[in-house]
């Protein structure tokens, strides 16, 4: 895997090669599922790119009616919402992303502590992050 710069350029192009990748500071060991240039910990740059499991724990969720623009052009909206988590990692760290294999036009269906797994979602040549429920 080639080295690359610590952006969300760089992470969403991990993503469209099916890697989940995390950053990890070699100074202090701090992981971040989020990519950054610098330590949120020690503040250093010396940093590293880590394959995550893709494995977590729903620990909060909301249901969306109004998308964003590029969420609205894949046909999401007010009679088609979708649900979006934020996800403690298996190894730590947590991140948001679209929540898929769920019923939001049913939230009582979606719960706090759901062990989830992560996916890829392609829309042309963009990849974003997704969780889907874990069977």
């Amino acid at each position: 895997m080639a080295e690359r710069d610590f952006t969300r350029t760089s992470f969403e192009e991990h993503l469209a090669e099916g890697y989940l990748m995390g950053v990890r500071c070699r100074s202090c060991g701090a992981l971040s599922a989020v990519p950054r240039p610098l330590c949120p910990a020690c503040r250093v740059e010396d940093l590293e790119w880590v394959e995550l499991s893709g494995r977590g724990v729903v620990e909060g969720f909301t249901v969306i009616h109004v998308p964003p623009t590029p969420l609205a052009a894949a046909g999401f909206g007010r009679d088609n919402p979708y649900a979006s988590a934020v996800v403690r990692l298996a190894e730590g760290p947590w991140i948001t992303a679209q929540l898929v294999g769920v019923d939001p036009k049913r939230p009582e269906s979606i719960r706090v502590g759901l062990k989830v797994r992560a996916e890829v979602i392609h829309q042309g040549e963009a990849a974003r992050l997704a969780f889907r429920p874990e069977d």
